[in-house]
């Protein structure tokens, strides 16, 4: 079997790849810039990218199933060269976002694409990233061992990348997962101070929660760029998921689901999920330094 993973580099690829290579797959890993990273040596890597999908024919040659970046604007076309050169199985790294009829614009698009395509699919939908967390706090903790946040009883259920790519596996080499979607989230509800604790904890030092406005912390996210400036606006609650004008002054803190209602990568792989604290500490070197 022959799998083509798109956003291999990204936080979730990485994860697939490693998987598939782990079970004997033939893995081929699609990026923009592939030979950035270090890939195991079986892996097969491919120049390419969603947004151009004529870049995408030689990758797609010979394949058997997709792992799916999602790219709204080009979902179709891609969907279908990918048909037209045989793959059978594309399975989306969707959102929960779609789960909750929050996205309608993002992957629910690339969802319908691949389902109208006729071909296999399972769409996997993770909640809030853990990974959010290191773009957003990272530069603050790795310069003042401090966290500028508006929201210290805001949270949610922050769910591991390993998990979310467990989960991608197994829907790209297991029949039992066609046909469905899978929503992921992480085993607890933390609050963003809980969170910044479980972070200190893992470094072995303290971390500083600092409230501020949510003005003041977008100014912060938008000095540090990347990540964290493109999504300032949204994850502050200046705007809502589609882009809408919203009050973040107006926000109140999320009602906590039963932990047990939620579900997680437990249900499809049957282990349970990874936490935060464990999370924590597979990614203190980078909060360090």
């Amino acid at each position: 079997m022959r799998i083509l993973v798109t956003g291999a580099t990204g936080n979730v690829g990485r994860g697939v790849v490693r998987g598939l290579v782990d079970r004997g797959v033939d893995v081929h890993a699609l990026g923009r810039r592939p030979e950035r990273h270090a890939f195991p040596a079986k892996v097969r890597s491919h120049h390419g990218d969603l947004d151009h999908p004529d870049t995408l024919a030689e990758a797609l040659r010979g394949v058997d199933a997709l792992f799916l970046f999602p790219v709204p604007r080009t979902a179709e076309r891609v969907v279908t060269l990918a048909r037209d050169s045989g793959v059978r199985r594309i399975v989306v790294l969707s959102s929960g976002a779609v789960t909750s009829g929050d996205d309608t614009d993002h992957h629910l698009p690339v969802e319908r694409a691949v389902e109208a395509s006729g071909l296999e699919w399972t769409h996997v939908r993770p909640g809030e990233f853990a990974m959010n967390k290191l773009a957003l706090w990272g530069p603050m903790i790795r310069a003042e061992r401090a966290v500028y946040d508006p929201a210290p009883d805001f949270g949610w259920f922050p769910v591991h990348e390993a998990d979310i790519a467990d989960v991608a596996v197994l829907a790209l080499i297991e029949d039992a997962h066609v046909g469905r979607a899978h929503t992921l989230n992480g085993p607890e509800f933390l609050t963003h101070r809980r969170q910044v604790e479980l972070i200190a904890e893992a470094l072995g030092e303290d971390v500083r929660h600092v409230s501020v406005t949510p003005e003041q912390a977008r100014e912060r996210y938008r000095g540090q760029g990347g990540f964290a400036a493109d999504n300032a606006d949204f994850l502050l609650g200046f705007e809502d998921y589609g882009g809408g004008e919203t009050d973040p002054g107006g926000a109140e803190a999320p009602a906590v689901p039963d932990a047990g209602a939620m579900p997680t990568a437990a249900d499809v792989t049957g282990r349970p999920a990874r936490d935060f604290a464990l999370w924590a500490r597979d990614h203190a070197a980078a909060f360090r330094s």
